[in-house]
């Protein structure tokens, strides 16, 4: 066959593969599946599993981040001597927040060619159903592990005028979900999105001050991958000075909604940009109000 042909060339294929519905992986990717000399994997039984759904038989070897320095010497090997190999993580595309950026940098940087294969991705599949139509997003990947960091990180991204798109795994989703509600604007949308392709898949969205509340309503909730998508800052819109010190002057006496409704009567300022502003300081600096 033709296309079996091709996959003969000497060459590393990036082979996006499924994020959990088999179904979804791409009939280019089986005809390389099935011509590859070699397999590198994150995980040799995950993929030996998505082989035999598919009746391929192949020769695997992994490729993980605790060996990719030695597997990328592997790969050099087996292209040196005219083999193809095709890399897959365990789920998605190779090298975007999984491992495989090293392996073919590695490869790339030896003078031989890297063909990807396009296909299934977590974050792009959770924008198409996400409802956010921000013109600009960020994916960031995963937020550092340690509270510290990960919040200097969140602080960093705050004025990025862009949609903020993450990983997160189950045992750190509701620390990352209170951090984001803490320190990012509360009018900005949230977007949780779970299990993406799987039987238990769950799409979300709401504003994000109401994150880590719905996640605690259902232990079922805490389970599963995770694709977070915060909606872009909203636009500072210019207030008058006299209608902020009228504003803080009222939230110091009365409850938010009052305070702002009062405050647009006495300066004719837009209401809503109000209660935006009110909101940014009750997150921000609790203590002034």
């Amino acid at each position: 066959m033709e296309a079996q042909a091709k996959v003969m060339t000497p060459a590393l294929y990036v082979v996006a593969t499924p994020l959990g519905n088999l179904g979804d992986i791409t009939l280019r990717a089986l005809e390389v599946l099935r011509g590859a000399d070699v397999i590198a994997c994150e995980d040799t039984r995950h993929t030996r599993r998505l082989l035999e759904h598919y009746d391929i038989r192949a020769t695997l070897f992994a490729v993980h981040e605790h060996n990719e320095a030695a597997a990328a010497e592997k790969l050099l090997a087996l292209l040196a001597l005219g083999k193809s190999v095709a890399l897959v993580s365990d789920a998605g595309t190779p090298a975007v927040s999984d491992p495989g950026a090293r392996a073919v940098a590695a490869v790339r940087g030896a003078g031989y060619p890297v063909i990807p294969l396009p296909g299934a991705n977590a974050a792009i599949a959770a924008l198409s159903a996400s409802g956010i139509n921000d013109p600009h997003f960020l994916f960031y990947g995963f937020l550092p592990t340690k509270p510290g960091t990960r919040r200097a990180a969140i602080e960093r991204l705050k004025p990025v005028a862009a949609a903020l798109v993450f990983y997160e795994a189950p045992h750190r989703i509701s620390e990352t979900l209170a951090d984001l509600a803490e320190l990012l604007e509360p009018a900005r949308e949230l977007v949780i999105a779970r299990e993406l392709t799987k039987l238990f898949e769950q799409i979300a969205r709401m504003p994000l001050i109401e994150g880590p509340a719905w996640l605690a309503g259902d232990d079922n909730r805490r389970r599963g991958e995770f694709v977070l998508i915060v909606s872009a800052p909203p636009p500072e819109e210019d207030l008058p000075p006299a209608a902020l010190a009228t504003l803080k002057l009222l939230l110091a006496e009365l409850p938010l909604k009052q305070a702002v409704r009062l405050a647009g009567e006495i300066s004719g300022a837009s209401r809503n940009s109000l209660y935006q502003r009110a909101l940014a300081w009750k997150s921000e600096l609790p203590e002034t109000l």
